[in-house]
């Protein structure tokens, strides 16, 4: 399956029906007078997220989405069926933008999230309705609504735990391969990864989710190489882990390099926690090792971890400090969270007082 995580769409809802004109004619009924019926409801759009989907590849082969009219009303005082709705499946971490880019209408961040992107057009009144007492036969009836027409933009930001950044070759793949059961393509070339790959780890009987992403150069924020286009996809993680590799001749200057780049896309980005390891430290010596961690360590204004993917050492002790941060980040969002949620069940006690004192 090919990865897309930006899509443009052509959305419009169903227009009401109209409502009907009719008047009851039967054999004996002395006076029938109008029975015309409303028009049916036009049908709704909406997105919503679901589970199983990553990319949004779905969307370069459908770009138009129409939901069905409402029927139009009908003698008899027969009332027209609403339209159909329609909805578009959408991966959790997609974001929909107006036709602008910058508009942002929705943000879908947990699974099963539904949002009405258009609404569908009221059905028209039939004649029926406008009788009164003094118009008793009226010969009009309303048109239905017309449905509401848009461009919008879909943008997919895949929702990790942690996320691994880095120069091309830094050993980003390698290290998610170790790690979890994810596959992404390993090769020894510059650009490998072309498109982010997700895959969940485990430590100590704990899970957390890691994306990679294509590997940054420098100038990525100015469109060189594959540019900055993949941050987005790390832009919601609790910890960043920073790869560097050591077959670069200056350690120092590899990660200042790809830590400019983080902060000219997003200082969000940039002031993330961040854990430093210089990776595939097997191919080294020990003098070569202690001199590349001092570099590393005086550039990073921290101790960097020494792994290698490849024979494991290392490994353990980066998945629980990342866990630790994820952990502690979770934690500090649910005491957050739980304020707000209080302050919405006791406004609802108060309401519930107030009318309990009305009555």
């Amino acid at each position: 399956m090919k990865f897309l995580d930006e899509a443009k769409v052509y959305i419009k809802s169903g227009s009401g029906g109209a409502g009907a004109v009719s008047f009851r004619r039967e054999k004996f009924i002395e006076f029938g007078g109008p029975d015309g019926g409303d028009g049916g409801r036009g049908g709704d759009v909406w997105v919503e997220t679901v589970n199983g989907l990553n990319t949004l590849i779905d969307f370069r082969f459908q770009q138009h989405f129409k939901a069905t009219i409402g029927t139009h009303g009908m003698g008899r005082n027969r009332t027209g069926a609403n339209g159909e709705h329609v909805t578009l499946k959408v991966p959790v971490g997609t974001q929909i933008f107006e036709e602008d880019q910058e508009t942002l209408i929705c943000d879908l961040t947990e699974e099963g999230q539904r949002y009405c992107l258009a609404r569908g057009g009221n059905g028209g009144f039939g004649n029926a309705h406008f009788k009164t007492s003094v118009n008793q036969a009226p010969d009009w009836a309303n048109p239905g609504l017309e449905g509401e027409e848009k461009t919008i933009w879909l943008r997919l930001k895949l929702i990790a735990d942690a996320g691994l950044v880095g120069l091309p070759n830094a050993g980003k793949s390698t290290f998610l391969a170790a790690v979890t059961r994810a596959r992404p393509k390993i090769a020894n070339y510059p650009f490998t990864t072309l498109h982010p790959n997700l895959g969940v780890a485990t430590i100590d009987e704990r899970e957390f989710i890691l994306a990679d992403i294509p590997g940054l150069i420098e100038g990525a924020h100015e469109g060189v190489g594959i540019g900055d286009r993949f941050l987005g996809h790390v832009e919601r993680t609790r910890v960043l882990l920073h790869l560097v590799s050591a077959q670069e001749e200056n350690v120092g200057k590899a990660y200042k390099t790809v830590k400019h780049e983080l902060r000219a896309y997003s200082d969000e980005i940039g002031d993330k926690p961040e854990i430093v390891a210089l990776s595939q430290i097997d191919i080294l010596d020990k003098a070569t090792l202690t001199k590349k961690t001092k570099e590393l360590a005086k550039a990073c204004g921290s101790t960097p971890y020494q792994i290698s993917a490849a024979t494991g050492m290392g490994m353990t002790e980066v998945l629980r400090a990342l866990r630790d941060i994820i952990v502690e980040a979770n934690a500090d969002a649910n005491i957050l969270e739980k304020p707000a949620k209080a302050l919405k069940v006791r406004h609802r006690d108060i309401i519930a007082d107030e009318d309990e004192a009305n009555d």
